[in-house]
């Protein structure tokens, strides 16, 4: 094959295989390594690419010479461990949402990639669903008139079960505000045009996952929350 664009992926979990399944309608495209160190997600994850080799650890699969692009779909808190190896050896990054579960983190990251010669993408696909990619349209072409106040609202269920459980504690995940919506800030600042200048949140646990336990601790997942954020220009 020529001008094949050759992947690796390292986390094999459900967003994984949903990024797998993704890419085998691309043509011109070959997985050709995965990661996990969860056995039974690697297993799951090989499905979707015949052929594939698999691989217990990021470092292995990053020492690989015939990766063009890798795509980093591995727990929030661990992006900033997994991305830097990946910029270094110089491949093209997709690194799924959230980029990073503090701030701190996130300026690092942000400065590697910007440093980069490769692409590097962070997965805020929303912008891309169909209906929503007409709203930025009409919004960009001034059909609806100037643009006042934009409201994203969200009701879903609780947070679906992952391997080791590590999505039900803020420390991992980033929180319910960094870990899901921040699609919806993307969207704002994507449709508004403009930078944050002021934010006002509150939010809280009264119902959602108050009856687990895991090594003793009680979820801290937040299940109710809004966020005020004014943009430049008011």
């Amino acid at each position: 094959m020529t001008n094949v664009l050759r992947y690796g992926l390292i986390g094999a979990g459900m967003m994984g295989r949903e990024h797998l399944r993704n890419i085998a309608l691309v043509d011109e495209v070959e997985v050709v390594a995965l990661a996990d160190d969860f056995p039974e997600s690697l297993e799951r994850a090989a499905k979707y690419a015949p052929g594939a080799a698999t691989h217990d650890s990021a470092e292995a699969l990053l020492a690989r010479d015939d990766l063009d692009a890798v795509v980093i779909a591995t727990p929030n808190h661990t992006h900033v461990n997994v991305v830097p190896p990946a910029v270094e050896a110089g491949l093209h990054i997709l690194c799924e949402k959230p980029l990073a579960t503090t701030l701190d983190d996130a300026r690092t990251l942000r400065d590697l990639g910007n440093a980069s010669e490769k692409v590097f993408w962070v997965g805020m696909e929303y912008r891309y669903i169909p209906a929503v990619a007409r709203l930025i349209a009409e919004v960009d072409a001034g059909t609806p008139g100037p643009l006042r106040m934009l409201s994203i609202r969200e009701h879903r269920r609780s947070f679906l079960p992952k391997v080791r459980d590590w999505n039900r504690f803020n420390r991992n995940s980033g929180g319910t505000l960094v870990e899901k919506c921040c699609h919806h800030f993307d969207l704002m600042r994507r449709i508004v045009g403009r930078e944050p200048v002021r934010i006002y949140a509150s939010g809280a646990q009264d119902v959602n996952h108050l009856d687990e336990r895991y090594h003793g601790e009680t979820p801290d997942i937040l299940d109710n929350a809004y966020v005020i954020v004014d943009f430049e220009g008011g």
